[in-house]
């Protein structure tokens, strides 16, 4: 990546909203701009997982506080992701398709392991490169994340859903601290975590860190108390639980770096650490720098390229897995790009790289599902995709390919797609020529095969070939035949002359 070249991670956690803005200067990066914003988005979940009208207005105002300093920025600079709240959130496209217009950029819905991955890949960027077993904790606003790993490489990976929002509203209601509410929230807490207990057992690792939210702010109140600074003890917990049990309310809290915005969740995020030092035998853990924006920042750092793009080689380990044949993979992933490169000429730009890209995965894995079973393959398939943790993917981009390979046969309808995504549109109906011309599982001749856009207003397109190419592949033209028919139940039209 070039010198001087811009770098943006948008955080939109459960408890605050972050933006790291810097920049690469010979080849490492450096933090030209960090702001944070308490959003509290996590305690405005209602009965039904519904964000309110109340925490979305918040999200919404912060976001586009963000989207102003990130105005200049290009597609490839930046990158946006939410937590746990969102992926609760029955509502969440309703909060998303506003705040993706006030960013200017997309808001990724990651998984919980995804979000584990990122928090170690931060985590151990800061870290001395050394072959030191590494559990890694980010206690977050409603979920918390255990990481096993090594390295640069995370081993294990787990996202439990305990947090100190929700912690400190359900075990401490109007933030009164008592010596039985922490009791049973550190014993709701084991009941959550417990499960943790022989994948993350004591012998598994050598040092634990804690990454952001509580253990920083656990560690900031212990130092400024004249507390080993850096690190948490077993022994520090218990003085600042007796803290707080001695303050009877938050806002009879008077510690010395307790920052204003921690107060109503601290007894939660407490609770929870105090289960995990116990549960996992820890004692102590060192306070981390990196974190989940960090994460991000290395990501985009190395997505430039396929090969280091972790999301390819989770396409790998997905191919494997599964027993796909990677030659057709190959061989669909070629001719769908041949495709698609004739109706969508923005192919060179970073956008249409991405799109490339991604159709070509989607090309690797459409026959996922045989492993399950020959019939309705493409639907197994789909269901694989959308039921999977896979590293580097958001939960919206492991939707889009499921829909790719649930529509890539078989009729067009059963898609719940978005017919006016005319880039979808145009991966999609590429990927079902290449299907079809790749069908006999040898390499198709292409030689005078044009696709195109009939005109730009209109929603259609054209299929043409050489004369005498039906005649030579009589089964190939009478699967574009019925392809022609299968358009015609959607909003878009396709033609195929067979000469």
């Amino acid at each position: 990546m070039q010198d001087g070249t811009r770098l943006a991670a948008v955080d939109l956690g459960s408890n605050s909203f972050r933006l790291e803005i810097g920049r690469i200067e010979h080849g490492q990066y450096y933090r030209t701009e960090y702001l944070k914003e308490t959003v509290r988005q996590g305690g405005g979940l209602d009965a039904e997982r519904n964000l309110t009208q109340a925490a979305m207005q918040r999200g919404w105002d912060c976001v586009a506080r963000f989207g102003e300093r990130l105005a200049s920025f290009d597609a490839a600079e930046v990158r946006a992701v939410a937590t746990q709240t969102l992926r609760e959130a029955r509502n969440r496209d309703e909060f998303l398709r506003p705040a993706n217009r006030l960013l200017g950029f997309p808001i990724d819905v990651i998984s919980g392991r995804e979000e584990a991955r990122l928090i170690y890949q931060g985590v151990a960027q800061a870290l001395p490169r050394n072959n030191e077993r590494r559990l890694v904790i980010d206690i977050g606003g409603r979920s918390t994340e255990l990481i096993l790993g090594q390295g640069f490489k995370p081993a294990l990976m787990e996202s439990y859903r305990v947090g100190s929002i929700v912690w400190s509203s359900r075990y401490f209601p109007e933030n009164q601290f008592t010596q039985p509410a922490f009791e049973i929230a550190e014993i709701a807490a084991k009941a959550v975590l417990d499960e943790a207990l022989n994948s993350y057992r004591r012998s598994a690792w050598d040092v634990a860190y804690g990454s952001a939210g509580t253990v920083s702010a656990v560690a900031d109140v212990l130092a400024a108390a004249g507390w080993p600074a850096g690190s948490v003890s077993r022994a520090g917990l218990d003085w600042l639980t007796e803290q707080l049990i001695s303050a009877q309310s938050a806002d009879r809290i008077h510690l010395a770096g307790m920052k204003e915005d921690r107060r109503a969740i601290i007894g939660g995020g407490l609770s929870i650490l105090r289960a995990v030092f116990d549960l996992l035998q820890i004692d102590p853990i060192q306070r981390a720098v990196g974190g989940l924006r960090h994460g991000l920042l290395f990501d985009l750092m190395g997505s430039q390229q396929d090969q280091t793009d972790i999301r390819f080689r989770s396409v790998q380990r997905l191919a494997a897995k599964f027993g796909i044949d990677p030659a057709q993979g190959l061989r669909v992933g070629k001719v769908a790009n041949f495709l698609f490169d004739q109706i969508q000429t923005d192919t060179a730009t970073a956008t249409g790289q991405a799109l490339r890209r991604k159709l070509n995965w989607a090309a690797q894995l459409h026959d996922l599902g045989k492993h399950i079973s020959h019939s309705d393959y493409h639907k197994h398939g789909a269901y694989i995709l959308d039921n999977t943790d896979a590293m580097g993917f958001s939960l919206p981009e492991l939707h889009r390919l499921s829909l790719l390979v649930l529509g890539h046969r078989g009729k067009l309808r059963k898609l719940d797609a978005d017919f006016e995504d005319e880039l979808f549109v145009q991966q999609l109906l590429a990927l079902r020529l290449a299907v079809i011309l790749c069908h006999a599982r040898c390499d198709p001749d292409l030689t005078g095969l044009t696709l195109i856009r009939q005109q730009a207003s209109v929603k259609r397109f054209s299929l043409t070939c050489r004369a005498g190419w039906a005649q030579a592949f009589p089964q190939s033209a009478h699967l574009l035949s019925e392809e022609v028919l299968a358009w015609q139940k959607t909003p878009w039209s396709l033609s195929f002359n067979g000469r």
